[in-house]
């Protein structure tokens, strides 16, 4: 379980298939609202407040994302409005607005240029050199196709992505809407032809 702070109302929680097969959760689990489920998310909870400080004490909505192959990323963001009729619930008990996203591509947000190059480099050996790449909000993102995963099995190529970047949470069309498509397609290759390749030539 990795946890990072977003800003003073919100964290974000990455479950590996590991985390949730430690806890006897498959995926499927966390559609359904199961004594289970309840349980990790008081677990979430109480390492944010140990790690981050993130202390939870009204009504929060929780965004679950289903990454393919690789875990969830869990959304909690704090509400500021404590609605007078759960005054009635116990102290503990936390209002949960769940929120379901299945993504279907392959999307990895990195933060530096380095971190592309780097991943190139890797990528490149493993004969693969596809993806498309765009910028948002001083973010660069990575986006594949199933069938650019070159040799690669999906594990494998999963973990060569977490190695430099993240699984990122946002929608691919709200990047493609109003961030910078910097280059369309075979951006590993291009990547590695301008940054590697060349750099190496002179």
């Amino acid at each position: 379980m990795r946890l990072e702070r977003l800003n003073y109302n919100k964290i974000k929680v990455f479950l590996t298939t590991d985390d949730l097969s430690e806890r006897g959760l498959t995926k499927e689990d966390l559609w359904y609202n199961a004594p289970k489920v309840q349980q990790l998310f008081q677990d979430m909870m109480h390492e944010a407040s140990v790690e981050l400080g993130f202390e939870v004490d009204g009504k929060v909505s929780v965004e679950v994302f289903s990454l393919q192959a690789q875990g969830m990323v869990v959304i909690v963001t704090k509400s500021d409005e404590i609605e007078e009729e759960e005054e009635e619930f116990q102290d503990d008990f936390i209002s949960m607005e769940v929120i379901l996203d299945e993504n279907e591509h392959i999307l990895y947000e990195f933060s530096t240029l380095d971190d592309l190059i780097l991943l190139a480099e890797k990528m490149i050996s493993c004969h693969v050199t596809g993806g498309r790449l765009f910028s948002f909000e001083n973010t660069f993102y990575l986006k594949f196709e199933e069938h650019e995963l070159g040799k690669l099995d999906r594990e494998t190529f999963y973990a060569i992505l977490a190695e430099y970047g993240n699984p990122s949470t946002r929608t691919i069309y709200r990047i493609i809407e109003y961030g910078k498509e910097l280059i369309s397609e075979k951006a590993i290759g291009q990547l590695h032809f301008y940054f590697v390749e060349k750099k190496a030539s002179h």
